[in-house]
């Protein structure tokens, strides 16, 4: 049937009988090579399709992940725009190379991928620092960077305080902070948590013209634009709200990062 017309070869293969093994075996491979292409088209058709509804789905975690954390939801939604997010490099303040969202846990549960700090480092109470840190970024209509949503971390009094803290575009005006996590004292070092005192960081300045860090809890009522008002009763507490925010605004934390988006990086 080499040299066959394909009309006369197919009319003679349908011609045998059902049972014969020519004629069972050639049906086989002509579904086989059909579904194929149907499931080939398919996929090619349907892959914008896919990539979109993965976008959105990723974007519906964020913005429920963010929505979770007490004043952050508000903060949003009156700044507007689109929410993404980011494995950073700490060492290097730039998007990490290998690592993605999904792979930071794993990449963290390596010892390699921790950073030791010295008594001097370690004003936060770490004892160590991941290189790697998962970063939120709001963006505008006009893609231009709204805020930078950042974990932080650190020792409290009676144990870890974690918080979401959140910084305009120019990296150095607080737009709000969130704690996340926290077992201080009920009554005293618990008042973080308290919405009240949390609306003071709006506004506060991080760094002065030098580019020190000089934010600050204040022992008592706050005196200039980098402080917040003390929590009364609640030194310890107070302090450690101090020490968390230098470390990880600091070259030790995400200092690289705030530099780069302040050259125009991101």
């Amino acid at each position: 049937m080499a040299n066959m017309n394909p009309i006369t070869a197919w009319r003679r293969i349908l011609a045998l009988p059902n049972e014969s093994r020519t004629k069972t075996l050639f049906m086989a491979f002509v579904v086989s090579a059909t579904c194929a292409l149907l499931v080939s088209g398919a996929t090619v058709i349907l892959k914008p399709i896919q990539t979109a509804n993965r976008a959105a789905e990723q974007q519906a975690r964020l913005e429920t992940l963010i929505a979770g954390i007490p004043g952050m939801s508000e903060l949003l939604s009156q700044e507007g725009g689109a929410l993404s997010t980011v494995v950073i490099d700490l060492d290097q303040g730039a998007v990490a190379k290998d690592v993605t969202p999904e792979t930071l846990a794993a990449a963290l549960e390596d010892s390699a991928n921790w950073t030791g700090l010295t008594a001097n480092q370690d004003i936060a109470g770490l004892g160590q620092r991941p290189n790697f840190a998962q970063v939120y970024f709001l963006r505008g209509a006009d893609g231009d960077l709204s805020l930078a949503l950042l974990p932080v971390s650190g020792m409290g009094y009676n144990g870890p305080i974690d918080a979401i803290l959140a910084l305009r575009a120019d990296m150095n005006t607080i737009a709000g902070l969130a704690i996340t996590g926290q077992s201080e004292t009920p009554g005293l070092g618990a008042r973080i948590e308290e919405p009240a005192w949390l609306a003071q960081f709006n506004g506060k300045s991080v760094a002065d013209a030098s580019g020190t860090v000089r934010f600050a809890v204040a022992k008592g009522v706050a005196g200039s634009d980098f402080e917040v008002d003390g929590i009364t009763g609640a030194t310890r507490t107070s302090n450690a709200v101090t020490r968390i925010m230098r470390f990880w605004l600091g070259e030790d934390g995400y200092g690289p990062l705030l530099d780069a988006i302040q050259r125009g990086e991101f």
